[in-house]
């Protein structure tokens, strides 16, 4: 692992935890339309509690990035049960009531993709939609936002792991055992480097798809190397919000990933890399040319933000 240097430090989500509720009466599974089509997003929900992030010292595999092991709790938040696809990502990158390219404090759409970057691995009929930088997909989440008006964003380290493991404190949500990873995720051994159509495999205990392998997914958080040592025990909501551009952070693991990284612990980062590639200058906040292997799902609060909170939020988080 690379040594990183960042000043960051952990904070919560207060500013969601005490807006207003506009939530449903029941906290249960529901169905996202995507407005002015069929498709829809379905959502799963993630009664909130605490659990022990990170590796423990019994996982062989285990990295410097993710000790010591703390236990954090969570709010309840609805998931989606699938990585977004290609499907549902391009009505928002079609959407002539939006501005192409703009500054991100009005509802915009990516610039055109230069080439296909999803590079022949499939679009249209359930593919993850990939490719994607975390202001994409952010982006998409305020763009849906402004269509529902229903707040949703990219879940946090902690949500994310959380929602993974699902009850579960072995190395992987099903157990110890890389062996059975095959039946849960596409990655190096199965997915003959290329992603697939997500929902293929089996589901995690909780019902969410894809969670190890596919495509890696963006997180909200910036990526530091010295998280859990500057995580507090029992905190709530831990947070380290986007400072710079790189690195931030991904979780779960990829197509193009060994076994060990598909651990529910496992950390990913961003690089600049990742778009070394792109012809632009400057070069795209949209797209990662070779970042082929990312892509994201959403998360819904179970406590919503009033208005203006959300628009100060994608605010802050759209102008890093």
């Amino acid at each position: 692992m690379r040594k990183i240097g960042l000043a960051c430090v952990l904070i919560t989500l207060t500013f969601i935890t005490h807006a207003q509720d506009s939530t449903p009466q029941d906290f249960t599974l529901y169905n996202q339309k995507v407005p002015g089509t069929q498709l829809d997003i379905k959502m799963v929900p993630v009664k909130g509690g605490s659990f022990m992030m990170g590796s423990e010292a019994s996982d062989k595999f285990k990295k410097p990035d993710e000790l010591p092991a703390t236990k954090v709790t969570v709010s309840s938040f609805w998931m989606g049960a699938y990585e977004i696809t290609h499907d549902i990502f391009d009505i928002y990158f079609r959407d002539e009531n939006t501005i192409v390219g703009s500054q991100a404090d009005v509802v915009t759409r990516p610039t055109p993709q230069y080439i296909d970057l999803s590079w022949g691995m499939g679009k249209t009929g359930g593919y993850p939609v990939n490719s994607m930088s975390q202001d994409a997909a952010l982006m998409f989440c305020r763009w849906l936002y402004n269509k529902t008006g229903i707040f949703y964003r990219l879940p946090t380290e902690a949500e994310w792991e959380y929602a993974c493991r699902a009850g579960s404190t072995s190395i992987y949500p099903f157990g110890d055992n890389p062996k059975d990873l095959s039946k849960y995720a596409w990655y190096k051994r199965n997915s003959k480097e290329k992603y697939h159509k997500v929902g293929e495999k089996e589901p995690n205990a909780w019902g969410l798809y894809d969670m190890l392998g596919n495509v890696s997914e963006w997180t909200l958080d910036q990526y530091d190397e010295k998280y859990f040592e500057k995580l507090r025990a029992n905190a709530t909501d831990p947070l380290i919000p986007p400072a710079t551009r790189y690195p931030r952070s991904l979780r779960g693991g990829n197509y193009l990933d060994d076994a060990e990284a598909l651990r529910s612990a496992n950390r990913q980062h961003s690089e600049s890399s990742w778009n070394k590639r792109d012809p632009q200058i400057p070069r795209s906040r949209w797209w990662l040319t070779d970042g082929m292997f990312v892509g994201f799902r959403i998360v819904r609060p179970e406590k919503q933000p009033n208005k203006q909170e959300a628009e100060a939020f994608y605010n802050k988080y759209l102008n890093k």
